[in-house]
């Protein structure tokens, strides 16, 4: 049992001596506390890999000494420590419980062996073909000690009323974490972020790089991690969730602005095999007027067998420079797929071989190394950038799995251990969480050292705390096409962004489509592929699904994925493709504004439903509902409604879906403009070519008009849409698209405010400038919903056009 024995107030901190080790509890704002635990004489002084912020050295904190508890407080978060055990329970201001620790022990550090491999000449390496490409594994490796360490436990009593979300994107497709467990160890299908927030309005960071468990069930309530130095971790009060959020990225550093063009349609599939192919198919887009911004080149791009080579085989891609310009010339970006492990025969292996910057199987390179960062940047610059590519697709940035492999799919224990023990030959026990943060960071720095002109955009497999700052876009892994797997990415993406990374995105399609018994991973319920009129139902589902993700990108193997692989125009399918996706080029001036929220004020834009309707307790379990920015409620089609597999027709079921309204609001029908009551579920209409979406009431929308990419700035206007029920605003954003000017001051703001008792439209002065901003915009505005004075809202519509000059203007509805 801990008992507090003394404790001292330094001028930043307060430091416990406890029978039974140290604790230190240091002030970083006034609403984020770090807590320190350790059994040795000091604390650790290694250096975070997540965390950038630093403490306000202006916080102010109290400590009162009572009788029974030590009081630690800010101006808004107070620590109650009972002395007798050392247990914390955690306050806000006006001394409401936002939640606690066991009274007989919340914090536990177990001492531990950490082993290390060693690679001498009885080492055996042997390279094979996984399914996500090139394995090198080395056998018979030697285990030594290396030095003493902890297994971590930090237990909880959380609250019957609250959910919790985070913990990063898991295959399982749990919404609130609460009642279950997970393992956190990176893997496809499973990019973890050691960060929880709760609708009680509090966030943990765990700064720990370790396996780790969470667990909320009959075994207790905590967070175990297996091997640290020390115990570290951040509590942070929101109480809302952006707060929260707001607190993590305070912490962990900024989002930068991705790329106006990467929030437009990425086409990708395993796999374009030449220059030709790759050129075609943008041509034929450009051709049948359909919207696209960016294609991938999938894996194999290099020469032969020399796997994660970062150069172009010249056979197949004889002019790579003269091929981007061509892409360039249509308005179409070139993203290509790289890979940390390279063939032993590769030039690119031999000369990180020469360097020492391999891992032990001699073909892994050592992200953990800053020479090897820079060496696998030079790399990538030579062969690829130089050519003009426009962005990353990092590739299975967590390099060491075990398990994707026979017909059975292993249980999840098997799982955890058969991966983390391939990981732990290669890499400190201490780091294998942290191998994608610090890839993910030398591409970053090494693009932003090489040129200011183009944001980094880079697509990852894995994730971890602090990722965001490098330009990443996380996905969910090697996914199979089926509907259980679209209903569990909804909740997996919602967990994923509630952890302050805003990007994540998944395969629209799903990458396995066809099923191979065989390998219990490519379990797709369509042989037939595109022929199969069951897939084409599931594709343009998720189509939709996508196209209200922070990036809409088609993949996957098996069958193509081009629009008109689904159709042609006047077909179904395809008409439903082509709604969704002139519908996401629309909304293009909507949802690069929110991104510049994401940067600038930390903001999330897929957010589950908890973020905005956080004292709507209905509204905790939904994981297949969510808002896209401040506007729209998105309800994703989950069910079959047509076909079941095999083009089997399905007969009497209804084309709708049970949509809840969270209360506290009105919702207006995007595609009708009906007006619905919030607090209630409706079942909304959902034929194939709508996915059910509505607006919330006090909403003010940008849309463009009809574009071929993100960056088309046609002469047709802008238009305004403005949902009346209550006041509201909104940030029109701009800016030159795809550089670095941002962080020097150089966009503009047009902020816009509608307000609901004078019934009145308020466009203030432009703030801010950047080169070819066009001074005079027009904007045709349209107003939905009357109040009857009554306090309800009747549909109706007005529309007026207006000169905006950059100065500042009031419309008020009764003149119009």
């Amino acid at each position: 049992m801990m008992q507090i024995i003394r404790h001292r107030v330094e001028k930043d901190r307060l430091l416990l001596e406890t029978t039974n080790g140290r604790i230190m509890l240091a002030p970083y704002s006034n609403k984020i506390i770090r807590i320190r635990y350790t059994l040795e004489t000091e604390f650790s002084t290694q250096e975070s890999l997540m965390i950038t912020g630093l403490p306000d050295s202006k916080i102010s904190f109290t400590v009162e000494d009572l009788q029974s508890h030590l009081l630690f407080s800010t101006k808004e978060l107070t620590i109650r420590i009972l002395k007798k055990t050392g247990a914390f329970t955690y306050l806000d201001a006006s001394g409401a419980l936002l939640t606690k620790e066991p009274d007989r022990r919340g914090k536990m550090l177990v001492p531990m062996d950490v082993m290390k491999s060693v690679f001498d000449e009885s080492a055996n390496i042997e390279a094979g073909q996984g399914a996500d490409g090139l394995r090198v594994r080395a056998d018979n490796v030697t285990k030594v000690r290396d030095r003493k360490a902890f297994h971590t436990k930090l237990a909880f009593e959380w609250m019957e009323d609250e959910a919790l979300y985070g913990l990063g994107s898991h295959e399982e497709g749990v919404m609130n974490l609460r009642g279950t467990h997970q393992y956190l160890y990176q893997q496809n299908m499973k990019a973890v972020v050691p960060v929880l927030a709760s609708t009680r309005g509090y966030g943990i960071i765990v700064d720990s790089y370790s396996m780790m468990t969470f667990r909320d069930d009959a075994f207790g309530s905590y967070i175990w991690t297996e091997v640290d130095d020390e115990m570290d971790y951040y509590f942070i009060l929101g109480p809302e969730m952006d707060s929260i959020v707001h607190g993590i990225r305070e912490l962990t550093g900024k989002a930068p602005m991705l790329p106006k063009w990467s929030f437009g349609y990425i086409q990708s599939k395993e796999r374009y095999a030449s220059q030709e192919e790759l050129v075609a198919v943008v041509r034929e887009y450009r051709q049948r007027e359909l919207p696209l911004d960016c294609i991938v080149l999938d894996w194999k791009s290099w020469t032969g067998e020399l796997w994660g080579q970062k150069t172009l085989d010249p056979q197949r891609f004889p002019d790579p420079k003269a091929m981007v310009e061509e892409l360039h010339g249509m308005n179409t970006r070139l993203m290509v797929s790289i890979w940390p492990i390279m063939n032993p025969q590769s030039d690119n292996n031999k000369e990180m071989n020469e360097n020492g910057c391999l891992l032990g199987n001699q073909a892994t390179y050592d992200a953990f190394q800053e020479k090897g960062r820079q060496l696998y940047w030079k790399q990538a610059n030579e062969g690829l950038f130089a050519h003009g590519i426009d962005a990353w697709w990092c590739d299975c940035t967590e390099p060491f799995e075990a398990d994707w492999s026979g017909a059975v799919k292993l249980e999840p224990e098997q799982r955890m251990l058969i991966n983390t023990e391939e990981a732990k030959l290669y890499l400190d026990p201490e780091f294998i969480n942290a191998y994608s943060l610090q890839h993910s960071r030398g591409i970053y720095e090494g693009q932003r050292r090489t040129t200011e002109s183009k944001r980094v955009v880079n697509l990852t497999r894995s994730a971890y705390a602090g990722q965001h700052r490098y330009g990443t876009v996380t996905w969910s892994g090697d996914i199979a096409a089926n509907w259980e797997t679209l209903r569990k990415q909804i909740p997996a993406g919602l967990n994923f962004c509630a952890t302050g990374s805003p990007y994540w995105t998944v395969d629209i399609g799903a990458f396995f489509v066809q099923n191979k018994p065989e390998l219990w991973f490519w379990n797709g319920d369509y042989h037939s592929g595109i022929q199969d009129m069951g897939y084409r139902e599931l594709y343009a589902r998720w189509f939709q699904y996508g196209s209200f993700l922070p990036m809409f990108r088609s993949h996957g193997t098996d069958t193509p994925r081009e629009v008109w692989q689904f159709g042609e125009p006047g077909e179904p399918v395809y008409d439903a493709i082509v709604i969704c996706l002139r519908l996401r080029y629309e909304l293009m001036p909507y949802i690069y504004s929110v991104s510049a929220h994401v940067h600038h004020y930390d903001y999330t834009l897929m957010r589950a439903l908890s973020f905005d309707f956080r004292h709507d307790p209905n509204t905790y379990n939904i994981g297949d509902q969510f808002m896209f920015g401040p506007a729209f409620l998105v309800n994703p089609v989950t069910e079959p409604m047509y076909y079941n597999a095999g083009s089997e027709l399905l007969e009497g079921v209804k084309k709708t879906r049970d949509v809840y309204l969270p209360t506290g609001t009105a919702w207006y029908d995007f595609w009708t403009n009906r007006i619905f009551e919030g607090g209630q579920t409706i079942e909304a209409e959902a034929p194939l070519d709508r996915i059910p979406l509505y607006v919330k009431a006090g909403s003010i929308v940008p849309r463009g008009g009809s574009i071929q990419f993100a960056e088309e700035r046609p002469n047709n206007n802008i238009h305004i849409c403005i949902y009346s029920g209550q006041n509201s605003s909104f940030v029109y954003y701009e800016d030159e698209g795809d550089n670095y000017n941002y962080e020097r001051g150089v966009f503009a703001l047009i902020p816009m405010v509608w307000d609901e008792h004078n019934r009145t439209f308020i466009i203030k002065e432009r703030e801010g400038s950047y080169p070819g901003m066009r001074v005079n915009q027009s904007f045709n505005l349209t107003f939905l919903g009357v109040n009857d004075g009554g306090g309800s809202l009747k549909e109706a519509e007005k529309t007026t056009q207006i000169h905006y000059t950059g100065n500042y203007i009031e419309i008020k509805l009764e003149d119009l």
